[in-house]
């Protein structure tokens, strides 16, 4: 099997991992900005509220990338990588909801957290039914 660079299916799913990324590290860069706002010190992992939700939105970010990224390529590879393109942005702007969310008040992470959950089982299912398909052929 030979991979053509220029396919659909890696193409959505590097633009998608790329914005994912980006994200990702705004992210990062917005903790550093609360460390400043609220005075936490490096190595600190606790401060004041805003600090440690600006912090959680970008650590819980953190631990779902291992089940995103890898569910968003299985499902472009072996799925519908124009419907995985969709779920994945679908769960970036989730994930900025849920960051943007949390930083104002904790209730306020909820749909940004269930959106992303929802996009990375649509993208875990497609990529299981995908593969299932492509070993019975």
């Amino acid at each position: 099997m030979s991979l053509d660079l220029s396919s659909p299916a890696l193409a959505s799913a590097s633009l998608v991992t790329l914005v994912a990324l980006i994200t990702y590290q705004g992210l990062a860069m917005a903790v550093g900005q609360a460390r400043l706002r609220y005075g936490v010190r490096p190595p600190a992992t606790t401060g004041p509220d805003g600090f440690e939700r600006v912090l959680r939105a970008q650590q819980n970010t953190l631990e779902q990338l291992p089940v995103f990224l890898p569910a968003l390529w299985l499902a472009s590879l072996y799925a519908d990588p124009r419907v995985a393109g969709i779920t994945g942005m679908v769960w970036v702007g989730a994930r900025i909801a849920y960051a943007v969310g949390y930083a104002q008040a904790p209730e306020k992470r909820a749909p940004g957290f269930a959106l992303s959950f929802l996009a990375s089982t649509l993208l875990l299912v497609l990529a299981a039914v995908g593969l299932i398909q492509a070993l019975g052929a």
